[in-house]
């Protein structure tokens, strides 16, 4: 490709909005171009990665058995009412009317239409496991829309879905699946990536797993032990809290006035959190009538995700709607309305005593115990795990840190193919539903995951498996003849060899290619210059080290070969 007729252009500042390395690389380097928030045009360069990486994916897929298959962007509200999908997902899902004023939505995920494919054709055990995919562009009217290709609207996403007879084919399957990322993801050039435990969301199933990058810009929390291999998403990670030691006291109702906050409480009464039972308010969404009150330690706080998986509903933060069954800032379990739903933490189980509200303005109970004054609270896991908490592997120290999710795989079960009668006849002839699995990678997402691990202060730094092109040449001085002739003859020489190359064929000065050279980030610059062809001999660099030497002209394909061939080896490549 000659890079004055590249459609690409590279500036020196980045977009007002761009805050992260990611976005403001590829925006500098001209491979992004933002059309509304959330949404953006992708240039050659970039286009050709999202290919590369397509390519790697492809290859994984079919290496499965996986069977590419496209599915419709636009559907019908029907085949989603069968999941119960189209009235529960929220306003992140586009619904509209077409002309013939049947309603629609544009496709943010799409179990219902793989179901919808696979009922059609598949009508016997003999048939399965089966899998199918597609890498196909997605809508989802994100709330928030941030850091360039991390979290965006419009997206390219590879999603697969598979199909079992049993349990345990599903599982072992589910694990190949899980190796298969691994590979994809060490080829496509990336590092510090790991796989945690995860939840399944709105997705459902019960198994999950979800590949993270770790990036300090990540938005996802992830917990990791420092001395073992424990490591889950803040959704679902655990730890062992002790409990604090204190002696069983008599109930009693004291007066605290206006302190509300359990910091304010315990300072009045001269406890630590650890003693104290907080009260988080809730209303189911979609009915603020249905208040939902989650009790927990003190000096823990209330992992929402792990609420809503404990009384199967989704919840969103009261708003002080209905105040009246109430005391806000006094609540407690003990003498609470029975209207609401109240969810007790396992860290509340064994306290011999506590302060809890009293319900009803300016008091609480002080000597609260569970087991004596609500011997019929059940406790489940409902707090965050804190930065230093115990492992609940091995006991040691956890810590937190950010994530960027890059793929997710799912064991769904029979969510979707129950819902949507998909039924299959088994070997004695009997029907049953088909087990279902789920897997997902956003390429957009692994493009910016790729230049926010890997760029530097002069630009991108992209791997030889995904780089657009895996050679820029850029000569110096074309009026010269020597230089335009041997800058020319070596760009068509590595061409034929199969090669990538970038040709950088503009009359600018040296400082002006060498920036863009290191700002689009190809893996092999080759500098032509009078210089070097004095002694017939041209600079190679490679991008990632910095490193440079200089290679007889005759030798520099083979050269650029062994280096390609090389940092390929590294990634598993062929």
């Amino acid at each position: 490709m000659l890079l004055s007729k590249l459609v690409c252009e590279r500036t020196k500042e980045a977009p007002q909005d761009a805050k992260i390395k990611s976005h403001i690389l590829l925006s500098r380097a001209g491979f992004i171009k933002q059309v509304a928030v959330g949404i953006y045009s992708m240039t050659m360069p970039c286009q050709k990665m999202s290919g590369k990486i397509q390519k790697i994916i492809r290859e994984e897929m079919d290496a499965l058995d996986g069977q590419e298959v496209l599915f419709p962007v636009v559907m019908p509200r029907e085949i989603w009412e069968l999941s119960d999908r189209y009235n529960t997902i929220g306003s992140e899902m586009v619904r509209f009317k077409d002309r013939n004023n049947r309603d629609m939505l544009l496709g943010m995920t799409h179990e219902e239409a793989a179901v919808h494919l696979a009922n059609h054709i598949v009508s016997s055990y003999n048939q399965l496991p089966m899998m199918i995919y597609q890498i196909q562009t997605k809508f989802r009217d994100e709330a928030r829309s941030r850091g360039g290709l991390i979290r965006v609207r419009e997206f390219t996403m590879k999603d697969a879905y598979s199909f079992h007879e049993t349990k345990e084919d599903l599982e072992k399957y589910y694990y190949r699946v899980f190796d298969a990322y691994n590979r994809i993801f060490k080829r496509i050039g990336l590092k510090r990536f790991i796989d945690i435990k995860s939840d399944s969301g709105m997705m459902g199933g019960s198994i999950a797993h979800e590949f993270m990058l770790l990036s300090e810009v990540g938005e996802d929390s992830i917990v990791l032990c420092n001395d073992c291999d424990y490591r889950a998403n803040m959704e679902v990670a655990e730890s062992v809290l002790d409990t604090p030691k204190v002696e069983v006291q008599p109930l009693q109702i004291v007066e605290t006035g206006q302190d509300k906050t359990i910091e304010e409480v315990c300072s009045r009464l001269g406890i630590a959190k650890e003693l104290s039972c907080k009260a988080v308010v809730f209303a189911v969404k979609g009915k603020s009538d249905e208040i939902v009150i989650a009790f927990i330690r003190g000096d823990l706080e209330v992992n929402e995700a792990k609420l809503k998986k404990a009384i199967s509903k989704d919840v969103v933060p009261y708003d002080g709607g209905i105040s009246d069954i109430i005391a806000c800032g006094n609540i407690g379990p003990y003498g609470l309305n029975k209207s609401v739903i109240a969810v007790y933490d396992k860290s509340l189980e064994n306290i011999n005593a506590l302060v809890i509200g009293a319900n009803k303005p300016e008091y609480h109970y002080t000597g609260f115990n569970f087991k004596r004054d609500l011997a019929d609270a059940t406790f489940c896991d409902i707090s965050k795990v804190k930065d230093g908490g115990k492992c609940p592997v091995c006991g040691g120290t956890l810590r937190i840190e950010n994530g960027i999710e890059i793929g997710n795989i799912f064991q769904l079960g029979t969510k979707y193919t129950k819902s949507m009668d998909m039924t299959v006849h088994g070997a004695d002839g009997a029907e049953f539903n088909p087990i279902m699995g789920c897997y997902g990678i956003g390429v957009g997402r692994a493009i910016a995951s790729i230049a926010q691990e890997s760029g530097d202060d002069k630009g991108l730094v992209l791997p030889m498996s995904v780089a657009p092109w895996q050679v820029h040449i850029c000569p110096l001085r074309l009026d010269d003849g020597k230089v335009a002739e041997r800058a020319a003859g070596l760009y068509e020489d590595l061409k034929k060899a199969g090669i990538d190359v970038l040709y950088d064929d503009r009359s600018v000065g040296a400082g002006v290619k060498f920036n863009d050279a290191d700002l689009m980030g190809m893996p092999i610059r080759i500098v032509v210059s009078p210089k070097s062809l004095a002694t017939d001999e041209v600079e190679i660099t490679v991008r990632r080290s910095g490193e440079s030497k200089k290679v007889a002209c005759a030798d520099a394909v083979a050269d650029v070969k062994a280096i390609i061939a090389a940092q390929l080896a590294e990634l598993d490549c062929d």
